[in-house]
């Protein structure tokens, strides 16, 4: 695909950048935000008190854990696209709500998940859905050394098999999307935080024209 070097403002109103633990998202959002001028909305993650909890045993706190996101993800979510109707800003976050589904999925028991599908159900038709959905895409053993350099302690014991478990639940959400525009991006050989040339493709790229399905460009 050919860059166009000319940026339409506010080409996607609603912008969701996402990906597996570790691949860059809220690094991506914050960037993207600065130099296109929109609202940023970012995960808060760092106030639940379930989440190294969670880490330390997850068959017992999966379920608080699951239900507290869902709650904290809608009402930052409601609130903020509220607010972008009203003064038709530019949103770009670093989740999007439907990752309430596709982490309870690996999460959660077969019972404990039909009750949270239900409730996240009701709940979604609520919100709005993102103009692009921006999907950044690493190998493991990428994501695996930064969750390491980053250093959040109750991160450290992320193993292989429950990246690759995430990975492939994005990969099935995807796949059954039939309304969204989703842009998927292979990082594999690219650092967008240090590297300005490499964050620069993906700005272009996060602005360019696309019709509703998934367009996979590597990098």
């Amino acid at each position: 695909m050919a860059l166009n070097n000319n940026i339409t403002a506010n080409r996607y109103p609603f912008i969701a950048i996402e990906g597996n633990i570790g691949s860059g998202k809220t690094s991506l959002a914050n960037k993207l935000a600065t130099d296109l001028n929109g609202k940023i909305l970012l995960e808060e993650f760092e106030d639940n008190s379930f989440l190294p909890k969670f880490y330390e045993d997850q068959r017992r706190f999966a379920f608080p854990l699951e239900m507290s996101f869902l709650a904290a993800r809608f009402n930052q979510l409601k609130t903020q696209l509220n607010s972008l109707e009203l003064f038709n800003n530019q949103l770009i976050s670093d989740y999007i709500f439907a990752k309430c589904l596709l982490f309870s999925k690996v999460n959660l028991d077969d019972d404990e998940y039909d009750l949270y599908v239900r409730l996240f159900s009701i709940i979604q038709l609520q919100l709005r859905k993102p103009d692009l959905l921006v999907y950044l895409h690493n190998p493991v053993e990428k994501l695996l050394w930064q969750i390491k350099n980053r250093g959040r302690s109750y991160e450290q014991a992320i193993d292989a098999d429950y990246l690759i478990r995430i990975q492939n639940a994005y990969f099935e959400y995807m796949n059954q999307q039939k309304d969204l525009r989703i842009l998927v991006l292979d990082c594999s050989a690219v650092d967008f935080v240090k590297n300005e040339s490499d964050y620069a493709k993906i700005k272009l790229l996060c602005n360019e024209a696309y019709t509703v399905g998934t367009h996979k460009i590597t990098l």
